[in-house]
């Protein structure tokens, strides 16, 4: 394997995993404000944490086979193939998945790029590499990059979603004034006293 791809590979491993850590503290905030976890928040927070590892262990896939001293050719179709299985798996089921979670469908930037495009970039990219094609090590890397900035977009485009989403504060066993119950009265023994009268 040339040194350029695999320091490319090892580059983008390490900014995917950073983006997941990124991710999953911004996904914090709106607990740490006392807000409950949406359905939609736990719903992006696996789904991020799914697509990373897939693409994070994508990226370091043709290294480890390097190690191996199998050929460059067979390196990257056994590559294209662990990868873009499971990947093209999550990109078209996304739709679903979260339909079926959040009772709604992706918004459609999120469906044009996320799904549609990230799955055609992933197909196209492994029948150009099943294929024996030259320049498959780039075509792999490249279809790797695209799939990770649309995970990013939607991403972005989901967390700007939550974020408009109300706050509701959850009760820690007290009860506000505007919730507390009003006493009666009406059977109350000073209720029952006879109303003074002027003489």
């Amino acid at each position: 394997m040339d040194a350029r791809d695999a320091s490319f590979l090892y580059t983008l491993a390490g900014v995917m995993i950073t983006f997941a850590g990124f991710s999953a503290l911004l996904l914090t905030l709106r607990p740490a404000a006392g807000a409950r976890l949406s359905l939609l928040d736990r719903f992006l927070a696996k789904t991020v944490m799914t697509h990373v590892f897939v693409l994070t262990a994508a990226a370091l896939l043709p290294v480890l086979l390097s190690l191996y001293d199998i050929a460059e050719s067979l390196i990257w179709r056994v590559s294209a193939v662990l990868f873009a299985l499971p990947m093209l798996a999550l990109q078209v089921t996304f739709p679903y998945r979260r339909r079926k979670v959040v009772g709604i469908g992706p918004p459609a930037p999120v469906f044009a790029v996320f799904v549609v495009l990230g799955a055609v970039v992933t197909l196209a990219m492994l029948g150009y590499v099943v294929a024996g094609f030259q320049y498959s090590g780039p075509a792999y890397i490249t279809a790797l990059t695209i799939d990770f900035f649309t995970v990013v977009f939607g991403f972005t485009v989901a967390l700007e979603v939550i974020m408009q989403q109300p706050i509701e504060v959850p009760e820690h066993g007290t009860t506000s004034a505007a919730q507390s119950p009003t006493p009666d009265l009406t059977n109350s023994p000073v209720s029952a006293l006879p109303e003074s009268t002027t003489p």
